[in-house]
């Protein structure tokens, strides 16, 4: 007699004592055998639960490896657990359970996908895991696996659900995915997104185009901030007004997309940002103006070398200085220019290596735009704006001493624009009788 064939008689035997007339071949025996088998089940993964994970959890605390914090964090051992209730239910079905009827099929088939669930969610821990483990690594900030971990979760998921499909019509997987292929088409239009997004996850990879952490902006979704997560078929993005924007993985390779990475990598934040100069206040220095501005500390040097060079050009060429029509004369906007450039040169926290430059764009009906272009040395958000703000705080304030206005729109002059020339809008402005 088997060892099966033994315990069934013995269960038997222990039933007929408070059952006696009691049979294999009734209702009641099998309601009895498969509660036993349930109950049994539920009570080991119990007990394990309570005796044996605690004593896991001191054993993970205890290792110096973090590899077993991380899986034990994920819930490997949780998973592992509940493998071992469904291999006894798998074990003692066909021991109780006579072959006649379906009860025995079925319980052998629930314990098997329930064996193959509780693997894949294991395997499912070990793939979180290894992602959390890169994401420590500094191979992390060249390229995110996020993508390809989700292609992993997806591609045990299908295993697991051909395998169950299979055993609940009793045929072979390949069968069932000889019979997929008639549907390849459908699956496409399905998995749309999905194949598209594994695609651009190769392409951002291989080329490093972006990176968990990247500040990026696209201006046709109104993103406008840091990645927090690659995933392989969409990609979430924290603005910086604190909102979550989600959009698909290939619109990082489809869409014009900007990348603050390489800012981020250098030795500056770029300032670049005009002053619009009233043209009408544009003129020649005269000897009072001179005067005053080599009081200026960054260009008391400068004015003193051009007055010297104009000396120069005007004892060369026997011009005198009275002749208006021939005389070489500094201008209050080239002086001002002069000065800006001065500043940035003595800014502390200006990036002199990098590009600093103070050049005119083409006048306007917005006037004279004067454009200050440079590299803060401080990156951080808030503290490039405050050293911009700074900046242009001073050449605001700076700009009267040379006799220059700020190009900004008059609600009144632009009402009564049509009766006013710019000659009479001077003399107005001088005070003067037309």
């Amino acid at each position: 007699m088997s060892i099966a064939s033994s315990v069934k008689n013995e269960f038997v035997e222990l039933l007929q004592i408070f059952l006696p007339s009691l049979t294999t071949e009734d209702t009641l025996y099998n309601v009895i055998a498969v509660s036993t088998i349930l109950t049994v089940a539920f009570i080991l993964l119990m007990t394990l639960r309570v005796v044996l994970r605690p004593q896991i959890g001191n054993w993970v605390e205890r290792t110096k490896n973090t590899w077993d914090d991380a899986l034990y964090a994920h819930g490997f051992f949780r998973q592992l657990m509940h493998l071992i209730p469904a291999v006894i239910i798998y074990i003692s079905t066909p021991v109780l359970i006579d072959e006649v009827g379906i009860l025995r099929g079925f319980l052998i088939k629930a314990s098997q996908i329930y064996m193959l669930f509780t693997a894949l969610l294991a395997i499912y821990a070990v793939l979180n895991t290894l992602e959390d483990k890169y994401n420590e690594s500094h191979l992390s900030q060249r390229a995110s696996i996020t993508g390809f971990v989700q292609v992993a979760k997806l591609f045990f998921a299908i295993l697991v659900l051909l395998f169950s499909i299979s055993l609940i019509i009793d045929k072979s997987p390949l069968i069932i995915v000889s019979g997929l292929t008639a549907l390849a088409a459908v699956l496409i239009l399905v998995f749309k997104d999905t194949i598209m997004g594994f695609v651009a996850g190769i392409q951002i990879a291989a080329n490093r185009m972006f990176n968990t952490g990247d500040w990026i902006q696209i201006d046709k979704f109104g993103v406008d901030g840091e990645i927090l997560e690659l995933g392989l078929t969409n990609v979430k993005v924290q603005n910086w007004d604190k909102t979550i924007s989600t959009i698909p993985s290939y619109s990082l390779v489809n869409e014009a997309v900007k990348n603050w990475r390489g800012m981020q990598l250098s030795g500056g934040r770029r300032i670049k940002r005009a002053l619009h100069i009233d043209m009408y206040s544009v003129k020649l220095c005269n000897e009072e103006m001179l005067k005053r501005f080599s009081h200026i500390r960054y260009i008391s040097e400068y004015v003193e070398e051009k007055i010297d060079e104009l000396r120069a050009y005007h004892k060369d060429y026997s011009i005198d200085e009275a002749d208006l029509l021939n005389t070489r004369k500094l201008t209050n906007i080239g002086t001002f220019r002069a000065y800006i450039e001065a500043y940035l040169a003595k800014h502390p926290k200006i990036n002199q290596s990098l590009t600093v430059m103070v050049r005119q764009l083409p006048p306007s009906e917005y006037g004279l735009p004067l454009e200050v272009y440079c590299f803060s040395a401080e990156k951080a958000w808030v503290d490039y704006e405050k050293i911009q703000a700074n900046i242009f705080d001073h050449l605001l304030a700076m700009m009267p001493l040379f006799d220059l206005r700020v190009f900004q729109r008059d609600a009144h002059l632009l009402t009564h624009s049509h009766s006013v020339t710019p000659s009479e809008q001077i003399k107005q402005e001088k005070g003067e009788p037309d």
